[in-house]
């Protein structure tokens, strides 16, 4: 998906619009995460974002790249060294690119452990 088209505003429509090597790791991404915990499946900020008590994780779909978002990531990189921290709350990415394969156990877990986050903690975009 280009930065400079529009997102579509539901998640199949999001799906129907990657190319074929993202739509099929995100097939796979939201399969393992879908099974973790009872998420909420929206687009938001142009990504899939799946909430629990707040935002918990988002997939950032780009032409050379898919980014595995984490709202509390920061607390998860020890389960995952190669996410890496970055922005605001306690974001924290995981970079595939085409080729990469993923763990569906890895990320059900990772996922799983978001929602627990978000339920002791709260939402992460409302705390101070």
């Amino acid at each position: 998906m280009k930065a400079t088209d529009p997102a579509p505003a539901d998640p199949e429509a999001w799906l129907a619009a990657l190319g074929s090597w993202q739509r099929s790791l995100v097939d796979a991404l939201r399969a393992a995460i879908v099974g973790a915990a009872p998420f909420v499946e929206t687009v938001k900020w142009r990504n899939l974002v799946f909430a629990s008590n707040g935002p918990a994780i988002l997939i950032h779909a780009e032409d050379d790249r898919v980014l595995l978002g984490f709202w509390r990531g920061k607390r998860l990189c020890d389960r995952e060294p190669a996410m890496k921290p970055s922005g605001k709350y306690e974001l924290a990415n995981w970079t595939f690119h085409a080729g990469d394969s993923i763990d569906p156990g890895q990320i059900t877990e990772l996922a799983r452990a978001a929602a627990t986050l978000n339920a002791e903690l709260g939402d992460p975009t409302q705390l101070a």
